[in-house]
């Protein structure tokens, strides 16, 4: 079937489902292959739990007229996302990096929201798959999609481009994430930059930090490009006051405190900020939004357990933004300040020196660190350290910790240390 006859299709039927478990009535099943799994199987339970359709790549499945039958089923949701994203009228900002991609997300979403009807990428579901659905949930009447996109390797964020094609873009930063696919710091710069390639090439407008140095060289003499500074009078100012624990900026004599932890979140903020300027939302607005977006899903939360303020940033980790909790840390009052940092996934050959420069740093800073973790157990430093959360559970059990502890919890997604939580 041709992508305009299944986008036919889709606009009668504009529910997408890749789980047979979450179907929805009406619905399109898209039976997607993985190394474990192979969705043309489900196609026709699919079908008897309500979908409409099932779009299937294997012949032997296509029993009846409510299979559609493809060359390659993963193909054809690329295809049938960038056919539809064409087909919108709604104005697309992409948006990668290798640190804050989500909360920048949700703040800018949080800020265009206050004027126009947008839409923006669900959760993290920012990879060859998570895109489509993102444009694909672009409505008659959206008039901004917000579509992050993330990488472990290059060309993938040229290839999301394609597929995305942006009239904007942003860069949140460029950190030592994803070095294994990436190969090294000037492969994360390359392969997060194919999002500046793109715009440049086909004339679309930039937002950038001005006063990110590797994002000026980048961007040069480049026309269409709209920043923020702190000092630069080329770029719109947005001053950084305080992080103490929230940030606070102020913005043409107004102060907004947002409820953010840590001096890395700002420019989250200011990179709303701006684009809330630049489409002309009322600065009132801006604010509000701003302040009245509250961190969730283990990113950045304060909260209060069993009498510990906790700052949970258990999501994700890497160098860069791991170095930015610490140093935010010890900026923090507290009598008892405790830090659990777990594994950095994705560092290939410069793992065991870029945890060993983690554990040196929480060594500097001087307050209570227990490391969790093979890469961490691996490495010789004077820390507590445990090679699994097993251990760790053990000792949580054995030695409980002071009352009103101030304590940070972060590490990679896959150490999924939000787990602590129950054990102290």
């Amino acid at each position: 079937m041709k992508t305009a006859q299944l986008h036919s299709i889709f606009l009668e039927f504009p529910e997408i489902c890749t789980d047979t478990r979450k179907i929805k009535e009406n619905s399109i099943f898209f039976a997607l292959k993985g190394d474990n799994f192979n969705g043309n199987k489900y196609a026709s339970e699919a079908l008897k739990n309500g979908a409409a359709y099932a779009v299937i790549d294997e012949k032997e499945f296509a029993i009846s007229d409510q299979h559609i039958l493809v060359d390659d089923v993963l193909v054809a949701l690329q295809e049938l996302a960038s056919f539809h994203r064409n087909y919108s009228g709604a104005k697309v900002i992409g948006l990668t990096g290798s640190n804050g991609k989500t909360t920048t997300k949700e703040l800018i979403n949080a800020v265009l929201s206050k004027k126009y009807r947008t839409i923006a990428t669900k959760g993290n579901l920012n990879n060859h798959i998570g895109v489509p659905l993102t444009l694909l949930a672009i409505e008659e009447d959206t008039e901004i999609a917000i579509v992050e996109m993330g990488a472990n390797h290059q060309k993938e964020i040229e290839f999301l481009c394609s597929l995305a094609q942006p009239d904007f873009g942003y860069i949140t930063n460029f950190g030592k994430a994803h070095i294994e696919g990436f190969g090294s710091e000037e492969g994360v710069i390359k392969g997060k930059s194919e999002l500046y390639d793109y715009l440049i090439k086909n004339g679309k407008h930039i937002f950038m930090n001005g006063d990110d140095s590797i994002q000026s060289q980048k961007l040069g003499s480049y026309i269409k490009k709209y920043g923020f500074s702190s000092d630069q009078k080329e770029f719109y100012t947005i001053e950084f006051l305080s992080a103490n624990p929230f940030v606070k900026a102020s913005v043409e004599n107004q102060v907004i405190e947002s409820q953010l932890i840590g001096s890395y979140n700002f420019t989250n903020c200011a990179a709303a900020i701006l684009m809330g300027k630049y489409f002309n939302v009322p600065l009132t607005d801006i604010k509000t939004a701003i302040e009245s977006y509250a961190p969730s899903n283990n990113r950045s939360q304060i909260i209060t357990h069993k009498g510990h303020q906790i700052i949970l940033d258990a999501y994700n980790a890497n160098p860069t933004s791991m170095t930015a909790a610490l140093n935010n840390f010890s900026q923090m009052e507290g009598e008892s300040k405790i830090a659990f940092l777990g594994d950095m996934f994705e560092l290939g050959s410069i793992a065991s020196i870029e945890h060993g420069n983690i554990a040196d740093l929480a060594s500097q800073l001087n307050f209570d660190t227990t490391l969790v973790g093979e890469n961490f157990n691996r490495i010789s430093t004077n820390l507590k350290k445990h090679s699994s959360f097993d251990e760790l559970k053990k000792s949580l059990k054995d030695k409980p910790l002071p009352p009103k502890s101030l304590i940070l919890i972060k590490g990679s997604r896959g150490m999924a240390l939000e787990r602590i939580l129950d054990y102290i």
